[in-house]
């Protein structure tokens, strides 16, 4: 089976280590469990990327649901948040995500989401189906319409007069992201719109951020807006070109709804991993906030166990979990622009309080990663750094969930001092023995 990466479904490269045949047996799986073992007709929802190989895996997952009975509805390509969106709202069992997000056109994924449009864990089994047991197909493009429709109704304003830019990543939101912004008025300015299944996130998007930035500096643009392949992440550049992260969105619009008195427990949720200027940002307007380990699924799970409605990560999986169960990236645009709209401010002066820290992080390989964190030597040099940055700065040390590496990760005033306190602590790693 292809690899298990632990907040997002199976993962790897297409035919190599994630294979037709792997997608044969997680349809037949899904079919057989919500079909023979819940006692009914399987009905399972599917979208995909742009990608080249998402066409051979809808066919594989196609087959397999089939095989074992369930009726398989596809969407085409589409988002990722829209697939858990139908799956919830049309009272489909389970929804399929094909797309490995912000990775390479030859790498691609399968994410499982379960009848809340939730993602779940996976297994897999066999079942087959019988004459008129076996399923079908159905052409379900009509879904992709009604999250389209439910995208647009979320706008409380229109955006008439405000000129949009828009990185598609030649990815799912391609046939998506400029429909809902023209149908709200914008004058919306697209590129890397036009998906041939191998550009899919090359050199464009969310990871690729600096093209966006000088494409709205050359246009005159009042904003930017930037999606990964499945457009479950954006991040966005304000009217001066300046990037603005996950971490600033969830600081404005954690301050917009604290100030409209819709901030559950008065607080949001980050990640371990968010910048440092976050943290001091919302101290500074009294929000509080929980910090999760990384990864969206975990954000998620906070705010189902606290009520939190407004969590994510920088690099912009947004969870609004009033209106959505997983990050989505158009509606984080449209709150973003809600924002804008309703304080009549531009972007840059409404993420201009969140000061981003100087950050650098280095990975060590090394033989036992636990035996590395946890050596007394290692952790009082970990104290040593953290009582000398005091309240300007931390540091972090946490391990790699996929490979043998320690991250040591400092913020701090100045890219200098960052240097200096994480070589510090490399070199008691080193001197140690713990590095491979």
């Amino acid at each position: 089976m292809g690899k298990y990466f632990g907040t997002d479904g199976f993962r790897g490269e297409a035919n190599k280590n994630l294979t037709f045949e792997h997608a044969v047996q997680i349809g037949r799986f899904l079919g057989w469990y919500y079909g023979e073992n819940m006692g009914k007709k399987a009905k399972v929802v599917i979208g995909k990327d742009t990608r080249r190989s998402s066409y051979m895996f809808e066919y594989a997952l196609c087959t397999g649901l089939m095989a074992s009975g369930a009726d398989a509805y596809i969407m085409h390509v589409t988002t990722t948040p829209s697939v858990a969106y139908i799956t919830r709202i049309d009272d489909f069992d389970c929804g399929i995500m094909i797309s490995a997000s912000h990775n390479p056109f030859y790498d691609n994924g399968i994410k499982l989401l379960n009848s809340k449009g939730e993602k779940m864990e996976e297994e897999t089994l066999l079942k087959v189906a019988h004459r008129e047991a076996i399923g079908r197909t159905v052409d379900y493009v009509a879904g992709r319409n009604r999250y389209i429709g439910y995208l647009i109704s979320m706008s409380k304003y229109s955006f008439k007069g405000v000129k949009v830019g828009l990185d598609v990543a030649n990815g799912a939101a391609w046939q998506i992201a400029k429909g809902v912004f023209d149908a709200l008025g914008a004058k919306t300015y697209v590129m890397n719109d036009n998906p041939d299944g191998y550009n899919i996130n090359t050199d464009c998007g969310s990871t690729h951020i600096e093209h966006l930035q000088k494409f709205v500096l050359e246009n005159g643009l009042d904003i930017g807006f930037a999606y990964d392949g499945d457009a479950d992440r954006c991040l966005a550049v304000d009217e001066k070109g300046n990037v603005v992260t996950g971490d600033h969105i969830i600081y404005m619009y954690g301050c917009y709804m604290k100030e409209r008195g819709k901030l559950v427990n008065n607080k949001v949720v980050a990640t371990i991993m968010s910048n440092f200027g976050l943290f001091k940002a919302l101290d500074k307007v009294g929000i509080d906030y929980d910090k999760v380990n990384v990864g969206d699924k975990y954000v998620y799970e906070n705010m189902i166990n606290t009520g939190n409605r407004l969590g994510g990560e920088e690099s912009g999986h947004i969870i609004f979990s009033k209106y959505a169960t997983t990050g989505d990236g158009i509606l984080t645009s449209l709150k973003l622009m809600e924002v804008m709209l309703s304080k009549e401010k531009p972007m840059s002066e409404l993420a201009a309080p969140m000061v981003m820290y100087p950050q650098v992080l280095k990975n060590v390989r090394v033989h036992s990663k636990p035996d590395a964190k946890n050596d007394p030597d290692v952790q009082a040099e970990v104290a040593k750094v953290a009582e000398a940055l005091g309240d300007n700065g931390r540091i972090l040390l946490r391990e790699s969930g996929t490979e043998p590496v320690i991250r040591v990760m400092v913020e701090a005033g100045s890219d200098e001092e960052c240097e200096k306190y994480v070589d510090q602590v490399i070199d008691v790693i080193r001197a140690k023995g713990h590095i491979i």
